[in-house]
């Protein structure tokens, strides 16, 4: 079952004022005046009631600096962040899984699979492109493969892409198809292959730790923006480690079962 980030509980909404809070006004015989501006009515009113002219009156009013507005981070707004980060996390760490798989499906075995085909890069016309996107890769039988381009003129291309990498195969190219003889591994070459996937297997393992890493560092910036508190960072680190264990673990299986394969005679 897919482990999953749990809500966080304590999430609040945070005020932000760069300013302090207004204070309210008051005037011997008054009681609370609102603002500033209803207090210069008042005081307006005051000094006529008394026979003074109101011009003899200077009221100065520093206080028209404009005041801070204030800016609230929203419970919503909160969580749509927490989740692009989790959302991200999973992408990532998909993309990971299918790299190591796709690493791990071009090494050869002692039986035919197209997929050892899949990273061969042919030069088409000038242009790179995949050999699976521009021709039929199939296998006839437990020891050949069988390659039928969809345009005859890229045989000799094909076959020179084939040569060059390093699968070791022998290409035979009768004008029409190329099939290819996959010869049965070696004890040695077996062993050797068994290192090379066990390094591919750790790679991929490095990747899914940055990832975690990356999903960290956003958590605690949200953190020191005072959107989320240290107990929601550490709840949702510890759910960021779950998923983290599931991906390593998911690298362990399709590792075994690819080793499985190799040393298998």
């Amino acid at each position: 079952m897919a482990t999953t980030f749990s809500p966080v509980s304590h999430i609040r909404s945070i005020c932000y004022a760069s300013d302090s809070p207004r204070t309210r006004l008051s005037f011997p015989g008054s009681g609370n005046v609102g603002s500033w501006s209803a207090l210069a009515n008042y005081v307006k009113l005051r000094v006529a009631a008394r026979g003074f002219s109101v011009k003899q009156l200077v009221v100065k009013q520093p206080w028209k600096k404009r005041m801070g507005v204030f800016r609230c981070a929203t419970i919503e707004e909160i969580e749509a962040e927490k989740s692009m980060i989790e959302k991200d996390v999973k992408e990532r760490m998909e993309k990971t899984i299918d790299n190591v798989r796709s690493s791990f499906n071009s090494i050869r075995t002692g039986r035919a699979n197209p997929a050892i085909l899949d990273k061969i890069e042919v030069d088409y016309y000038g242009t790179p492109v995949i050999l699976k996107s521009i021709a039929q890769i199939s296998s006839p039988d437990a020891s050949s493969l069988l390659v039928q381009p969809y345009d005859k003129s890229s045989l000799k291309a094909i076959e020179k892409a084939i040569v060059s990498s390093d699968l070791g195969l022998t290409p035979n190219n009768d004008g029409e198809v190329i099939r290819l003889s996959i010869p049965q591994l070696t004890s040695e070459r077996r062993k050797e292959l068994s290192k090379i996937v066990a390094k591919q297997a750790e790679e991929g393992k490095v990747a899914i730790r940055n990832i975690r890493r990356d999903a960290i560092k956003s958590y605690e910036k949200l953190e020191k923006e005072k959107k989320l508190s240290e107990d929601n960072v550490k709840d949702l680190s510890s759910d960021l480690q779950k998923v983290t264990d599931e991906y390593m673990k998911k690298i362990d299986s399709i590792y075994k079962q690819k080793e499985k394969e190799l040393l298998t005679v």
